[in-house]
C-alpha cells in the first residue's frame, strides 16, 4: 500500500461537490444544510452515525462485512484544525455524510487516547499505542480495512488496510477515496490519482 506524500494529497485537494437533494427528517439537516457534528468532551468531533463498539476491531470488520458496508479507522486529537474540517465541511455536507453512512462504519479513535483498543491481530492496547504501532503521525487520518475478515486474519490494521488517507482535502477528492475503496480500486491497476482525475473530468463534463 502507498501513502502519498501530504503535498501530493493538497495537490489533488481542488473541487467541491454539489448539495445532495435530502428530504428533511428529525435528527438530519433540511434540503442543503450543513450537518453539524458534535463536540465532545474528549475534544474529537463526533457524527451520530459513528460506530459505537467496544473498540474490538476484529469484532467492529466482522460485523461491518456482515452488514454490507466497509470499515474505516479514523485518528484524530483535540484542537486539530484538520479534523475539524473534516467533521464540519466534509463529512457536515449532506451529500457526503449520507454517502458515508450508508457505504462505512466509521470507528474513531484519539492519537493521544487511553481506551483499550483490540488489533486485528488481536493484540490489546491503548489509542495512543495503537497509533505508534500503526505508523500514525498526523491527524486525521483514515485507514481503510479489507472488506473480508479472512483478508485481514493475523494482520496488524497496518498491515492489512488497503488504503490510507491523510488530512482534509477538497469534497472531490475526500470522496472519491471513500468511492475508489467501495469499489475495490485498490485492486486493479488504475491509481488513485488517475481515479480522481477522471472523475473531475467526468463531473465537469456533466456540468457543462
Amino acid at each position: 500500500m502507498t501513502m502519498f506524500s501530504w503535498r501530493l494529497w493538497r495537490a489533488l485537494a481542488v473541487l467541491t461537490l454539489g448539495a445532495a437533494t435530502l428530504a428533511a427528517a428529525p435528527g438530519r439537516a433540511a434540503e442543503g444544510e450543513m450537518i453539524a457534528p458534535t463536540l465532545g468532551e474528549d475534544g474529537l468531533y463526533h457524527h451520530d452515525f459513528f460506530l459505537q463498539s467496544f473498540l474490538d476491531l476484529p469484532e467492529d470488520l466482522a460485523d461491518s462485512h456482515a452488514d454490507g458496508k466497509r470499515l474505516v479507522v479514523v485518528f484524530e486529537q483535540r484542537g486539530c484544525i484538520y479534523c475539524k474540517q473534516v467533521n464540519t465541511e466534509l463529512l457536515g455536507d449532506p451529500a457526503i455524510h449520507a454517502y458515508v453512512k450508508e457505504n462505512y462504519n466509521v470507528v474513531q479513535l484519539n492519537l493521544f487516547g487511553d481506551r483499550s483498543v483490540t488489533d486485528l491481530d488481536g493484540e490489546v492496547m491503548t489509542e495512543k499505542a495503537l497509533a505508534r504501532r500503526w505508523g500514525i503521525l498526523f491527524t486525521p487520518t483514515f485507514v481503510f480495512m479489507p472488506e473480508d475478515p479472512a483478508d485481514a486474519a493475523g494482520l496488524t490494521g497496518k498491515d492489512a488496510a488497503v488504503f490510507t488517507m491523510q488530512g482534509a482535502f477538497g469534497k472531490h477528492t475526500f470522496t472519491a477515496a471513500f468511492e475508489w475503496v467501495k469499489q475495490k480500486g485498490y485492486e486493479g491497476d488504475a491509481h488513485f490519482q488517475s481515479y480522481v482525475a477522471e472523475t473531475l473530468a467526468a463531473r465537469e463534463a456533466a456540468a457543462q
